[in-house]
């Protein structure tokens, strides 16, 4: 008996590791009627639940998720922050402008973020907007910003 996209994606959250897998399987293979879940799990109050969402997300790489990823970079659990980062930086291309206008949030957490997964596409247009936090009063936005600017000249 064939699972809901629901069913799945509450199994993301499960104790063993092999039903969580088997679950992110099936979401990928299920891709198309996934994403708009997937999408909505990542507000979901279970951090493995975004954890997970925001992972198979950036596996899918469909640009519809691009908004409520970076919307993820402000999540309060650090390690589903770093997969939406990772999410979008799998996006290539269609994140580039998102996420340039995201390195002018007021959240340090959310710029850096922006800033690593900017250096991760390496896209040359978002150099002059990196070179701007290289001023930014947070430390940890100053090395995103300049890391990210290293790879992109790469």
């Amino acid at each position: 008996m064939e699972r809901s996209i629901d069913e799945l994606i509450e199994l993301l959250n499960d104790k063993d590791d092999f039903v969580v897998e088997d679950a992110v399987g099936e979401l990928e293979l299920r891709a198309d009627e996934a994403v708009d879940p997937l999408i909505e799990a990542l507000s979901s109050r279970k951090k493995q639940i975004r954890l997970n969402a925001a992972t198979l997300l950036g596996a899918i790489n469909d640009p519809k998720a691009i908004p409520a990823l970076i919307d993820t970079l402000k999540d309060n659990n650090k390690l589903v922050r770093r997969e939406a980062s990772t999410a979008l930086s799998r996006m290539g291309e269609p994140a580039v402008d998102p996420l340039i206008e995201t390195l002018s949030d007021e959240d340090w957490k959310v710029r850096g973020a922006a800033a690593w997964a900017l250096g991760n596409i390496g896209d040359e247009k978002a150099i002059p907007e990196l070179e701007k936090l290289l001023d930014d009063e947070s430390g940890f936005v100053k090395q995103g910003a300049q890391s990210a600017i290293n790879s992109i000249k790469k």
